[in-house]
């Protein structure tokens, strides 16, 4: 009778157990709305070109080769891109050309492109 018992038992957990795995999860639609902007200045140090930093230029350990910096600052419609040095905050700082008037420019660890 103990055997009977424990078997109905057994069987009874291992019928729950395979129930469980086999419920469907629950789905959700995908989103379509466009990613939330940043407001504040914790952006991450990953590429996050459909969003910009307000607080940019942000200071920081920047890894961009002087040739990678100098190619952001014309992908973002400067020309004639000048004296572009990076300074001790880790800001690439130029001289460069936007719509026929001279400008400085600056880009930080984030790419982030701003004229000064």
């Amino acid at each position: 009778m103990k055997k009977i018992i424990l078997a109905a038992a057994l069987l009874s957990a291992t019928a729950l157990t395979a129930a469980a795995q086999t419920t469907a999860p629950a789905t959700t639609a995908p989103s379509t709305t466009a990613p939330a902007t940043s407001t504040d200045g914790n952006t991450p140090a990953v590429a996050t070109p459909e969003t910009k930093n307000p607080t940019a230029p942000v200071e920081g350990a920047n890894s961009f080769t002087e040739e990678q910096a100098k190619t952001r600052i014309e992908e973002a419609g400067f020309s004639d891109v000048k004296d572009l040095k990076k300074d001790d905050k880790g800001i690439w700082m130029a001289a460069a050309m936007k719509d026929g008037k001279a400008v400085m420019i600056a880009m930080d660890y984030q790419g982030n492109v701003v004229a000064k």
